[in-house]
């Protein structure tokens, strides 16, 4: 009998703790390592990526296994989100699997150990193995009104610790955080954000906006100064996943049509102007193709993971770069954004 999510996720954990802090952990490197005549690796946001396929939040809460992730081949790694005071998020159960839909749905609540206790973590693992980012959320006692308190107080901890910041303002497991994403006071928030570090920010957003009010807010997220975004967190439109519990954000399979939406319609105006990432229901290299052709530089994955297990990045891998050579690319960078381009060419609108 399968354990329960929450548990099976413990145990993944703490074994990777033990195997990062052993030779075993070489060995790893050695057996997940993307193997790439150099298509994968890029510059960005003044940092070289190996491949594109990051760890999305929500995985490595505390930053406790950054180095057995990296050895799992992750060309890049977001750890979080933390807030600033510890909390225990919301009670149990709260995270559940939906196997026939490679899907999961996640009502944590932002539990973790707090910005102290990561800034102590990462101060041994920066610089990591991959370039680390640190998602950024707010204690759900923190009235919305002093929410940028919050995130000021983690970028003042955390930015010597990390190479940027993703504003985590959409997940919806923290009442009235989604709130935020209001581009008068979402555009302050990541003013006041960007002017606090020297690091790359993100916003992440969530898929759960209509396409013309999340332009609206994305493009007021990068007047304001972010390097880029994030799309998309997890959805609560649980029409997608009938069997859910209707508790939680779902991530997974089934937001793969949703997060490819969203891309698309942020990417016209966007592309070129900001980073832009894809995340939800990312499990193939030919969905990474598909993302990277549609606007993203970067990727990220947390789901299928779960259901294909750690050769799942390498696999990727291999297949991302056969997609490349296939269609005469000789690097990601030149592969970014080819149909946005294509879709301009032709007078089309995204």
């Amino acid at each position: 009998m399968a354990l329960p999510a929450e548990t099976a996720h413990s145990v993944v954990v703490s074994a990777l703790r033990i195997v990062q802090a052993t030779p075993v952990r070489r060995w790893l490197e050695r057996g997940y390592r993307v193997a790439d005549s150099g298509s994968l690796s890029q510059e960005v946001l003044g940092h070289t990526f190996a491949n594109p396929v990051g760890l999305a939040a929500g995985f490595d809460k505390d930053g406790l296994v950054v180095p057995g992730m990296a050895a799992l081949g992750f060309g890049w790694l977001e750890v979080g989100a933390v807030t600033p005071r510890p909390q225990r998020g919301n009670p149990r159960p709260r995270l559940f699997r939906y196997r026939k839909a490679e899907s999961l749905e996640n009502a944590m609540g932002f539990n973790n150990r707090g910005g102290d206790a990561l800034s102590r973590q990462l101060a041994r693992r920066h610089p990591a193995a991959a370039p680390l980012f640190v998602n950024l959320g707010k204690n759900r006692t923190t009235a919305n009104e002093r929410a940028v308190d919050d995130y000021l107080f983690l970028i003042e901890r955390l930015s010597d610790r990390c190479d940027g910041f993703v504003l985590n303002v959409s997940s919806p497991n923290t009442p009235g955080l989604r709130d935020l994403q209001q581009d008068r006071t979402l555009g302050e928030l990541v003013k006041r954000a960007t002017a606090a570090t020297a690091v790359p920010l993100l916003v992440k957003l969530s898929p759960d906006l209509a396409i013309d009010r999340a332009r609206t807010i994305a493009a007021r997220c990068v007047e304001a100064g972010a390097a880029g975004l994030i799309l998309a967190n997890t959805t609560t439109d649980y029409s997608l996943l009938p069997e859910s519990r209707r508790m939680g954000g779902l991530s997974g399979r089934v937001l793969r049509e949703r997060s490819v939406e969203l891309l698309r319609g942020l990417a016209g105006d966007l592309f070129g102007r900001c980073l832009l990432v894809s995340v939800g229901g990312i499990s193939s290299g030919r969905d990474a193709y598909a993302r990277i052709r549609a606007g993203a530089h970067l990727v990220q994955l947390y789901t299928a993971l779960v259901f294909q297990g750690p050769g799942l990045v390498k696999r990727i891998g291999r297949e991302l770069a056969q997609l490349l050579s296939n269609d005469g690319f000789a690097s990601i960078g030149e592969a970014a954004g080819a149909d946005v381009a294509g879709r301009a060419g032709k007078g089309e609108t995204t």
